[in-house]
This record gives C-alpha cells, sequence and structure tokens, in this order.
C-alpha cells in the first residue's frame, strides 16, 4: 500500500514517516530486517497472498465486521450519533488477528521454524497462536508477569493453542519489558526465527507491514457509512498505544479532509502524574526498540515506567506514522483516565450490551465525552478493537461485582 501525505512517504525506502521510523538496530538484524522487507515486497502483490489472506479475512475471521449503531446510548447522551465498528466480533476477539494471519503467511513462506511475538494485554499472543496453529509455525510468546495475573482467560488460550508461553520478571514486568525479552530469543538465530510485531512499532518493515494488515478495517468502514449514510463519518475514533488498530482505522481518511481522526491514549491516574502512558501527549521525539518515535523517557534517555488500567496500552513509546501525524496535525491526539476508561466499560456493557476491551473503552470513553457538545446530525465512528471478555475478572474486582 504505497501511501503519502502532504508529499510525506508513508514511508520512504528507508522506512521513515518524515522523522519517524527507520531501522536503528545492530548490522545483523539490519539484514534479517531487509529481508523480512523484500519477502513482504515479493508476495505481498501477488494474487496467490492475496487471494489466501482474503479467503482468511472472509471464512476464518468473519470480516467485515460490522458496523454497529449505538443508538441507546446516542440518545441517552443526546448529541453526536456513535457508530460502533465492531473488531470485537473478530475470530479470537479483536483486530490483532489481521495482521498476524499476514505475519503467519509471510513466516510459512518465508520457511522460517519459529515465530516469536511479545504480547501485553494478550490480545496478539492469542491471535498470533491462533495464526501460527492454522499455518503449521511453533510459536512463543513473551509476557510481562503482571500482565499474565492480569489476563489469565488469554494467558489460557494460548496455551490451550500450543504457544510456549515466556513469563517476563524484569523491570516493569509489562509490556516493555516482554518486547526486549522477545527481540532478545529472536536474535539467537535471525536466519530461522521470525519476531512477529504486534502494533505499528519497531524497525522497518514493520510499522508498515502491520498497517497493511490493519487497513482492512478503515476500508471497511468507509464502504460501510456510504452505504448506510452516503457520506464519511465525521470523525473516526480509536484507542493508540503502539497504535495498530489506529492506523487500521485511520489510514483509509488520512487525505479525507472532511474526517476529523482522533487517538485516545491512556491518562492512567492523570497527566499530572507519572502513571500514565500518554506518550504523543508529553513525550519527545528518541529511539526505541530500533525506531525513531516520540517517547516517554527520563533525564538521562531511558525510557519511564508507564502505566495504563489497560495492559495492551502500557507502552513508553509509538508507532512512528503516528508520531508523524501528530506534527503534522492529522490526528488529534487526546487522552482518558483509568476512571473514564472503567465508565465507559460499564456504560458500553450496560447501555448497548457490548463489552469492550479496557483499551478500546479508552476511544469509547472520548465518544461519550464528546458526543453531547456536537450536533445529532455529526457522525462518530469508534473502533471497538477488542471484547472485553479478558478483562471482565479484573473490571468485576475493581469494582467489587465479585
Amino acid at each position: 500500500m504505497e501511501q503519502e501525505i502532504n508529499g510525506i512517504a508513508l514511508p520512504n525506502a528507508e522506512g521513515f514517516f518524515g522523522a519517524y521510523g527507520g531501522q536503528f538496530i545492530p548490522p545483523d538484524l539490519k539484514q534479517a530486517m531487509d529481508d523480512i522487507n523484500a519477502a513482504y515486497e515479493q508476495i505481498r502483490h501477488t494474487a496467490e497472498f492475496q487471494n489466501e489472506l482474503n479467503d482468511l479475512f472472509a471464512n476464518y475471521v468473519g470480516r467485515p465486521s460490522p458496523l454497529f449503531h449505538a443508538k441507546r446510548l446516542s440518545d441517552q447522551l443526546g448529541g453526536a450519533q456513535i457508530y460502533l465498528k465492531r473488531e470485537d466480533l473478530n475470530h479470537t476477539g479483536a483486530h490483532k488477528i489481521n495482521h498476524c494471519l499476514g505475519e503467519a503467511l509471510l513466516a510459512k513462506y518465508m520457511g522460517k521454524t519459529k515465530v516469536i511475538a511479545e504480547t501485553g494485554a494478550g490480545q496478539h499472543g492469542v491471535a498470533l497462536a491462533t495464526a501460527c496453529a492454522l499455518v503449521g509455525i511453533p510459536c512463543e510468546i513473551h509476557m510481562g508477569q503482571v500482565d499474565i495475573e492480569k489476563e489469565h482467560p488469554n494467558v489460557v488460550k494460548m496455551k490451550i493453542l500450543g504457544a510456549n508461553l515466556i513469563s517476563v520478571t524484569r523491570g516493569t514486568a509489562t509490556l516493555k519489558d516482554a518486547v526486549d525479552s522477545a527481540f532478545e530469543e529472536y536474535l539467537k538465530d535471525p536466519k530461522n526465527y521470525i519476531y512477529a510485531i504486534g502494533s505499528v512499532v519497531g524497525p522497518h518493515p514493520f510499522p508498515m507491514m502491520v498497517r497493511d494488515f490493519q487497513a482492512i478495517i478503515g476500508k471497511e468502514i468507509k464502504e460501510q457509512t456510504h452505504e448506510r449514510f452516503g457520506a464519511n463519518p465525521d470523525y473516526v475514533v480509536a484507542c493508540v498505544g503502539g497504535g495498530s488498530n489506529a492506523l487500521g482505522a485511520f489510514t483509509a481518511f488520512l487525505n479525507e479532509k472532511d474526517v476529523k481522526l482522533v487517538g485516545v491514549e491512556p491518562a492512567g491516574h492523570g497527566l499530572d502524574t507519572n502513571m500514565h502512558s500518554a506518550t504523543l501527549t508529553l513525550g519527545k521525539p528518541s529511539q526505541i526498540h530500533g525506531m525513531a518515535c516520540y517517547v516517554l523517557e527520563d533525564d538521562q534517555g531511558e525510557p519511564l515506567p508507564v502505566h495504563s488500567i489497560a495492559s495492551g496500552l502500557d507502552y513508553p513509546g509509538v508507532g512512528p506514522q503516528h508520531s508523524l501525524l501528530k506534527d503534522l496535525g492529522r490526528v488529534e491526539y487526546t487522552s482518558a483516565t483509568d476512571q473514564e476508561c472503567l465508565d465507559a466499560f460499564m456504560t458500553l456493557s450496560r447501555v448497548e450490551g457490548i463489552v469492550p476491551a479496557l483499551e478500546s473503552a479508552h476511544a469509547v470513553a472520548w465518544a461519550i465525552r464528546e458526543a453531547p457538545k456536537l450536533s445529532t446530525a455529526v457522525k462518530i465512528v469508534v473502533n471497538v478493537s477488542g471484547r472485553g471478555d479478558k478483562d471482565a475478572d479484573y473490571v468485576a474486582g475493581k469494582l467489587g461485582l465479585n
């Protein structure tokens, strides 16, 4: 998918989105990344690859995912009409399956003997374990011990699907540490292993490749809104951690000036505390995990420990394309606190009968906050990137519902 905005390639041949992205990695790893890029460029336009992927999207994942008018919620708020892009209804319960199928097919094409990945909330881990079971490649998932304890249902699913789950206890024992651990394992044999990155982050070609596989979301939103009300939506809203579900929803609309794009980061306990993960809101340009992007870091240039009630969003970096879109002002990046997220989680559950992932609840929180300020003629599409089964026990404990 060759794309540009304001004459800037997304990305250029070196994998840069303006000043962000690239490959800040050792020479031996650079060769491995270049091999992945070459293989991806070789197969992505072939009819065989596209047909197999599209068939899996339709008959395995269940695409297109529905676009649901949250009428009761919209009426209760008394403003803009809210529509929900139901990625939570995909096989495995989230948007992650979209790129995991692509990565697993690529690994099979390249003859890799093991697929390695990190996971935060466990959705990427479950989706990748699912895709690897489908194509018959061994799968190893690195997950922080804190997240393992918090996301028990997804941990069990990964084991049932045959993944080798590695508990990461170093540092904060969350997503950033899981990424570090997975990279170290990958570096032991990059010739035979492939690291299937779980978001639009890391060295080139992963920010581009994951975005390409996820772009089906926005493509469907555009088709569905034109079919439903003959026009683009006024807003497309998605949560942002690394940023894969958001870029998936935004890509089809980047050059559509009539559509406002909103990325919602985790404000955690508040932006005035050190307990948040609002990278684009409060971070600065730097480098992490082989890429240049906005980073939350300390005075010594080390990534800060970060926090979010949603395990999939507590990452001190962010996708390089998001970093460029912030600088260009094309996307409005804002935030929602843990409390707003919990409130949105319960509101959507009880008003519409849809239990969202805590990650997705950040985007729902923005819609609940902003819809009453807007006309009833305004249409907001919120990307419900995942379902909340994985979070139900945690939320019940937090709210005393057990």
